[in-house]
């Protein structure tokens, strides 16, 4: 039976609509849990569907190629998805402008906290040179941080597990660490889950708020611009 079931996965697993059908299958589970759970941070829809399929992966010993190459348009749909975030950004264009001031100072705090903080606990932690400016990037997008940490000498791969984890953790832990400290401000929210935890806990914040979706947007967005002009720039002054 158990050879019978092998056999048919090898079949399917050879069309390139299985994995993108198993992720979109994945994602749409872990949602289900995420509603039935009262939208709770810890059941988030990311990192269930991201279990799912590591679980199918090692079970089947499927090779991350092999996935990628049929569950690719997924990737390709994160250009147009980021395109989009553009709408909550218009909506909310006016109280955009009354704080900008403010907004690039918290940009600033921001970007410097999450690439000092990656490196120094890195560093402390005995992390190699190539480990320690992989980690660099970390809270950027995907796609951002991994041109970054190649023009610096980290490793990409590295860098997209980093970023997945970090948004992951993000989109958990920022809830309750914003009540914890008594941060009301929709606004203030929104801008500091975009910083810390980018595309992953902008999905989030956009599920709980629009305008805390909005200036999380805006903060993904800054904030890749930032680290991808700063990080080298220091880099090179500090070497």
């Amino acid at each position: 039976m158990a050879g019978d079931l092998y056999e048919i996965w090898v079949y399917l697993s050879t069309s390139p609509l299985l994995f993108l059908t198993l992720t979109l299958a994945a994602y749409l589970i872990g949602d289900w849990i995420y509603r039935r759970a009262g939208l709770s941070p810890w059941a988030n829809p990311v990192l269930i569907a991201v279990l799912l399929l590591v679980a199918l992966l090692l079970a089947t010993s499927t090779p991350y190629r092999t996935y990628f190459d049929g569950a690719q348009f997924v990737h390709f749909l994160l250009g147009p998805a980021t395109v989009a975030l553009a709408v909550p950004l218009y909506r909310n264009l006016r109280a955009l402008r009354r704080t900008l001031l403010p907004l690039l100072v918290a940009l600033v705090g921001g970007a410097a906290t999450a690439v000092g903080s990656a490196i120094g606990i890195g560093w402390l932690l005995g992390a190699t040179r190539e480990t320690l400016l992989s980690l660099a990037p970390k809270s950027v997008t995907t796609p951002i941080a991994m041109g970054v940490s190649e023009a610096i000498g980290g490793l990409p791969s590295l860098t997209a597990v980093l970023v997945i984890l970090t948004g992951i953790l993000g989109a958990v832990l920022a809830t309750g660490t914003l009540n914890l400290l008594r941060i009301r401000d929709w606004r203030a929210r929104g801008f500091a889950i975009g910083i810390a935890a980018h595309g992953i806990g902008t999905a989030r914040a956009l599920q709980i708020n629009e305008v805390a979706g909005a200036f999380s947007s805006l903060a993904m967005g800054l904030n890749g611009l930032a680290t991808a002009l700063l990080v080298p720039l220091l880099l090179r002054l500090f070497a």
